[in-house]
């Protein structure tokens, strides 16, 4: 009799793409084993209007998810790294985290190749204000301007002429056959990405062992190092979707360098660090305090 795997997942056309990729990996990993998709709708996909910071951040896109997993309506979650608050519900937690995509940020546009090309008053589109502040600084001339809906719903607002322009996730895009809409992928180091972004994570009771054991075999060692020094940030910031907080962690070799950004309209702070892998963690603890030193609580208090 074969075994089977309760997954559950949100129903948009990106979600479901990242459910049956970890439904094949796991098969491929496990012959013999079954996985189910159990489609769910969250709060955040229910309400495509209201900004996220009035629903309350990151967890309107999980907190459905969750209480399947500790009713015990489904074994495992699949999320997007960038979608998953910093706590979790005690006795669950990330298990495994597949290959990282892409993790920079798209610049889309029908009518200018790049960013640096919109003109003066052009209005950009984002429904993250991480995206919105950093570009801000580097064009404050232009109308920066709230876009909520999947992938296909905001590519169709830019396509009506709503926007002169959209930022939108590199990974997302290629994951849905979208990749030629990328006009020109931002270097990270002006938009610097969200913890996690570019990367599916499956959450799962932390009791679990047979199902934690079965998840280890496609776990990405390398994203799942670097995705884990990226949340530290979010962790010790308390950040959520409301947050405008940036961390993003890069291998090179046995070395982590960690890259950060918190701010709010008129301020920004930056901190930078680097350690070995083994030291990561301890690195980004460190990170965080000097963000902290510099006045990150205050400011995403007030973000």
């Amino acid at each position: 009799m074969a075994q089977i795997l309760r997954l559950a997942t949100r129903e948009s056309a990106l979600a479901m793409w990242q459910a049956n990729f970890v439904k094949n990996a796991l098969e491929s990993a496990h012959p013999g084993l079954v996985v189910d998709i159990i489609g769910m709708t969250t709060q955040g996909d229910r309400d495509k209007s209201s900004p996220l910071t009035k629903l309350g951040g990151k967890g309107v896109f999980v907190k459905e998810l969750e209480v399947a997993l500790l009713e015990g309506h489904a074994d495992i979650a699949v999320h997007s790294m960038k979608d998953v608050p910093s706590v979790f519900p005690a006795g669950l937690g990330i298990a495994a985290i597949c290959e990282r995509e892409d993790p920079r940020d798209a610049f889309v546009s029908n009518s200018v190749g790049s960013f640096e090309e919109l003109p003066p008053a052009a209005r950009l589109g984002s429904s993250s204000m991480r995206r919105r502040l950093q570009l801000k600084e580097q064009r404050p001339d232009l109308e920066y301007l709230d876009v909520r809906g999947n992938v296909e719903t905001r590519l169709k607002k830019l396509d009506s002429g709503d926007f002169d322009a959209i930022i939108l996730a590199v990974a997302g895009l290629k994951r849905l056959g979208l990749g030629d809409r990328v006009t020109k992928a931002i270097d990270p180091l002006s938009s610097i990405p969200a913890a996690g972004q570019g990367a599916v994570g499956i959450e799962a009771r932390l009791a679990d062992s047979q199902t934690l054991e079965l998840l280890a075999a496609i776990n990405h060692i390398d994203t799942f190092d670097t995705v884990s020094c990226e949340r530290e940030v979010s962790i010790g910031l308390g950040a959520s979707c409301d947050l405008p907080i940036a961390a993003f962690a890069t291998l090179d070799g046995d070395n982590i360098a960690l890259r950060t950004y918190v701010g709010v309209e008129g301020r920004h702070i930056r901190v930078e660090g680097e350690a070995k892998r083994r030291d990561a963690i301890s690195m980004a603890k460190k990170v965080t305090q000097q963000l902290i030193d510099q006045g990150a609580g205050e400011l995403t208090l007030k973000g």
